[in-house]
């Protein structure tokens, strides 16, 4: 539960975050929601939970290769470069 003076000082920054969101469509809402997939991400994940990795392949070489690249990107992203550069800034 949040208090009224800690709503009333986010006011501002949630404004800003729902005008940005507006200006992009609603993809920034949708980032988060998703825990950073993309629409594409989670149209391949579904469509990969359906037919199956390897009918996903014969069906289409070149989003297949999108989809892992994304995921490749994001999870090296997460897990590997935000950490390392946090351990690095928490040691100097």
């Amino acid at each position: 539960m949040v208090s009224a003076r800690a709503r009333k000082a986010l006011s501002p920054l949630l404004a800003l975050a729902g005008w940005v969101d507006a200006r992009v469509d609603g993809g920034l809402g949708f980032f988060l929601r998703h825990w950073g997939k993309t629409r594409f991400m989670v149209a391949m994940g579904r469509r990969a939970q359906a037919l199956g990795i390897e009918r996903l392949w014969r069906k289409s070489p070149k989003a297949f290769v999108y989809f892992f690249l994304f995921y490749l990107v994001r999870d090296t992203v997460l897990y590997v470069v935000i950490p390392v550069w946090l351990a690095f800034w928490a040691g100097s």
